[in-house]
C-alpha cells in the first residue's frame, strides 16, 4: 500500500486533551518462543477491535515498532476513561488472563505500558513532506502557517 506523502510542513490542531499510550514486550530469551510468541500474537486481534470500533471506544490512532528484543506501539487515544474502559473489555481482559496464567513471573518475556495524559495546548508536532503519522494520522492535520510556524507558536 503506497501512501500519500504530503510535501511541505504541517502540523495538528492541539485545542483538545489527549492520552498517549505506550504499550509493548521485550523478548528476554529468544529461544522461549512458546512463551513470548502468544503475547505477540495477542495483540493483531485487539488492534483489529480497535481500528474497527474507533469512534465507540475513543481510539484515535497508533504507530508500532519491532527491534531485535523489543516491540513499541504508541497509541492515542481520545480520552483516560476511554483507555480504562477498553482494559476492561473481553479482548483484552482474555488477553491479560492468558498472559498471566502462561507467564506470570516467568523471565522470557516481558511487557510494559505507560499512560501520559496530555492537556489541549500542551502538546505540538511538525511533520515535514510525510504521510499521515503520530498525532498527524490521530488528529486533524493542517498545513503550517504564520502563525504556527514554530513549536512555540503551537504550543499555548
Amino acid at each position: 500500500m503506497v501512501k500519500q506523502i504530503y510535501t511541505g510542513r504541517y502540523t495538528t490542531e492541539n485545542n483538545e486533551d489527549i492520552v498517549v499510550f505506550i504499550i509493548g514486550m521485550r523478548v528476554n530469551k529468544r529461544l522461549a518462543l512458546h512463551k513470548w510468541l502468544p503475547v505477540f500474537n495477542a495483540m493483531p486481534g485487539m488492534i483489529k477491535e480497535l481500528y474497527t470500533n474507533k469512534d465507540d471506544l475513543g481510539f484515535l490512532s497508533m504507530e508500532s515498532f519491532f527491534g531485535l528484543r523489543t516491540t513499541l506501539m504508541i497509541q492515542y487515544w481520545r480520552s483516560t476513561d476511554d483507555l480504562l474502559s477498553y482494559a476492561r473489555n473481553e479482548k483484552h481482559m482474555t488477553a491479560w488472563k492468558n498472559f498471566n496464567q502462561k507467564i506470570g513471573n516467568n523471565d522470557a518475556v516481558g511487557i510494559y505500558h505507560e499512560t501520559y495524559q496530555v492537556k489541549n495546548g500542551d502538546y505540538e508536532s511538525i511533520y515535514g513532506n510525510m504521510p499521515l503519522y503520530g498525532l498527524g494520522k490521530a488528529l486533524k492535520h493542517i498545513p503550517i502557517t504564520e502563525n504556527r510556524n514554530s513549536a512555540r507558536k503551537r504550543l499555548k
